[in-house]
């Protein structure tokens, strides 16, 4: 199987690293690998390092030592502005808030991470058009966030994560802010994707959620436990 993340001997920890009695370990020497095609659940307590793995999953956050590999590239020594690029290009990203443009059209808020990509406009359009089709959203191009219900917006804001092609989409309490049936519709959807073939990291507290995933990572006191 091909990895598209692999994390080796990864450790965050906050604080001065001249004082060790001052630091703060969220996450202390972890070590695994997801690899293509997989829907990985991430769970755990709260305060159990979730978010840590969650923003070192994404490149938001740098480790503190060890190796994080997104489709074999090693990530460790590279700037902000390569990070950056290499984000935009492999990680697709759902967040509980939806973090959709208020003002804008569906189909404006999907093409936008193409523009980073220096994508032309009619291509952007055509490719937004195609991902919101694909998440049956078709009928709603031209509609702003304030016409569409929280399941609708998150539907957006998914389409908007797989408009690049990514190697990996990242979830992070996708169904937090959704009722519960609007919530198994989303986390049917996500079924959906998986069948197709696309890799998913969820991350999430509730187990019945994280059923959902055909692999779980239980991360507890900054370790995973299983």
């Amino acid at each position: 199987m091909t990895p598209v993340i692999r994390f080796e001997n990864v450790t965050r920890s906050y604080g001065d690293p001249a004082n060790p009695d001052a630091q703060v370990v969220a996450l202390d020497k972890v070590s695994f690998t997801i690899n293509k095609g997989e829907f990985v659940a991430v769970t755990g307590p709260s305060g159990s390092g979730k978010s840590t793995l969650l923003h070192l999953v994404g490149l938001l956050d740098k480790p503190s030592s060890g190796k994080i590999l997104v489709d074999g590239i090693d990530t460790s020594k590279m700037s902000d502005n390569k990070l950056a690029r290499l984000r935009n290009q492999k990680i697709g990203f759902v967040f509980q808030q939806f973090n959709l443009l208020a003002k804008t059209a569906a189909i404006v808020n999907v093409e936008l991470p193409l523009v980073y990509s220096g994508v032309a406009k009619l291509q952007r359009l055509q490719r937004a058009k195609e991902e919101l089709e694909a998440v049956g959203l078709g009928d709603r191009l031209q509609n702003k966030p304030s016409q569409l219900s929280g399941g609708q917006q998150q539907r957006v804001a998914i389409a908007r994560a797989l408009v690049t092609g990514p190697s990996l989409l990242l979830a992070d309490e996708p169904t937090g802010n959704l009722d519960s049936k609007t919530g198994t519709e989303i986390l049917s959807l996500f079924d959906e994707l998986h069948k197709k073939g696309v890799t998913i990291i969820m991350v999430t507290h509730d187990p019945n959620i994280a059923r959902h995933a055909n692999r779980q990572i239980i991360v507890k006191d900054g370790r995973i436990v299983s």
